[in-house]
């Protein structure tokens, strides 16, 4: 699908204008974060496969052109360039389902200035979106510790391409399986479901309308059981069928609670289930869940649930919903000479980190015990000794000596002169090697609350270019 359009109007006035001002100037954008949202201490990366997509994709049709030139903005010169679109750059980036964190380069976009700039929005957009959704989605799955999360929030999502995009994102973050069949059939995902309450309502009662279903899926009789009253009817009614079910040869796969108090109905939900011989029936638990609520039923409350169905807060991330990933000109190559660039700000914290750069990820040596991130200058070898700098200008430890370490470069190259020269590997394959980069991480930097930060670092060479560019910048 073509988003060349899903821009503001500001990417193609400033690349109209370096046409006719900075023409033969190519430029170097990097892709990153400040802020982690629900005060955590990492995100995982996702939507690199769309932002492939949109980047390969990325053209101006007849009706745009027309569109544009009514606008009365743009010089013939340049639409005659958008007619003729086709990024001739290169992009590399960090792999989806990786953890990265603060200031870290997610994308490094790099050729001709008036291409590169068009960018901005789209890349943005999908990036953003997808890390948000993957990145709340590892902290339900962490609440519920190996129970498996349902994604079914397409109702409650912000339009169709959000559900679908961000049920990707969900699995990438460790979720078991979606509801969204146009995920699923997209992105080779673990589709589930089970009833609704109208299903139960149809019926004259509600046993009658659990037999039905028992009869037409036997062998996928999960039965909501809360439509009237779980412990009354809900339970008694689904232990009925189940009963039936098992004379038949077929082994129900349990109930889910969907209302009310849903630790304690579970308890009660769990022993009538043992009592009448149905011990491996599993209680699913869903209701505007989150990580949470999750927790708090698990280990402070010790409910008996073996699943959960979480919706509008996973597929919004209705406790912070924004993640606030920038676009920013991190260096100009002119005539062969690369010239670093850098955003000053009154607030050091929105200082950027200039030049182009390259991430590592170090490992205590000869274990994959991840212990910190380094940036440095893309041209840097970096020593098995080193003295580097915290990359967050508000640490009062300011300075470290680094020995005695492995190390890993976490960027790939994407595009090369507008060719791409990386293959996407799929959701699943994506899931599985984010849960690998997650189990080398610290612990305390994984918890939900309070979570311990974990350090990144900029090489001494990249804080002295910093250094130069904040006190020698023309303003």
């Amino acid at each position: 699908m073509n988003l060349s359009m899903v821009t503001d109007l500001y990417e193609l006035s400033m690349a109209n204008g370096y046409q006719q001002a900075l023409e033969k100037e190519d430029g170097v954008f990097d892709v990153f974060f400040r802020h982690v949202p629900d005060d955590g201490s990492f995100v995982i990366t996702a939507g690199l496969a769309q932002a492939i997509q949109a980047v390969s994709d990325f053209h101006f049709d007849e009706k745009d052109l027309a569109y544009l030139k009514n606008l009365d903005l743009f010089t013939d010169n340049f639409l005659n360039f958008l007619k003729k679109f086709k990024f001739s750059g290169n992009i590399s980036a960090i792999p989806e389902g990786t953890p990265v964190f603060p200031r870290e380069p997610l994308l490094t976009i790099s050729g001709p200035l008036i291409e590169t700039q068009l960018f901005e929005t789209i890349l943005l957009n999908i990036v953003n979106h997808q890390s948000l959704i993957a990145t709340k989605a590892r902290r339900i799955c962490y609440a519920a510790q190996g129970m498996p999360i349902m994604e079914f929030g397409a109702r409650r999502a912000q339009g169709p391409s959000a559900a679908t995009l961000g049920a990707r994102a969900a699995i990438i973050g460790g979720c078991a399986s979606t509801s969204n069949l146009l995920a699923a059939e997209k992105f080779g995902l673990t589709v589930a479901g089970t009833m609704a309450h109208s299903w139960i309502e149809a019926f004259p009662n509600e046993l009658s309308a659990f037999e039905k279903w028992a009869e037409l899926y036997p062998d996928n009789s999960s039965l909501l059981v809360d439509t009237y009253d779980v412990v009354s009817s809900g339970v008694p009614n689904a232990i009925k069928v189940f009963q039936k079910l098992e004379e038949k040869g077929h082994k129900p796969i349990g109930i889910r609670i969907d209302s009310g108090d849903i630790a304690h109905l579970s308890k009660l939900a769990r022993k009538m289930l043992d009592d009448a011989g149905f011990s491996e029936a599993k209680i699913t638990a869903s209701n505007a869940l989150d990580e949470t609520t999750i927790q708090s039923l698990l280990f402070s409350q010790g409910a008996p649930i073996d699943n959960f169905g979480v919706g509008e807060e996973l597929i919004t991330s209705a406790s912070d919903p924004v993640l606030s990933g920038v676009y920013k000109l991190v260096a100009i190559k002119k005539e062969g000479k690369i010239i670093p660039k850098i955003k000053i700000s009154d607030s050091r914290e929105k200082v950027t980190l200039p030049g182009i750069k390259q991430l590592y990820r170090l490992y205590k040596k000869g274990t994959r015990q991840a212990f910190a991130d380094v940036i440095a200058l893309k041209e840097e070898r970096l020593s098995k000794r080193m003295l580097v700098k915290s990359a967050d200008p508000l640490d009062t430890k300011q300075n470290i000596n680094l020995m005695d370490f492995d190390l890993e470069t976490l960027q790939t190259n994407i595009f090369e002169k507008g060719k791409i020269v990386y293959s996407s590997p799929t959701v699943q394959q994506i899931k599985k090697v984010s849960q690998q980069s997650l189990s080398e991480l610290p612990e305390e930097t994984k918890r939900l609350k309070n979570p311990n930060k974990y350090p990144v670092y900029i090489t001494e060479k990249l804080a002295k270019l910093q250094d130069e560019l904040l006190n020698d910048q023309e303003y």
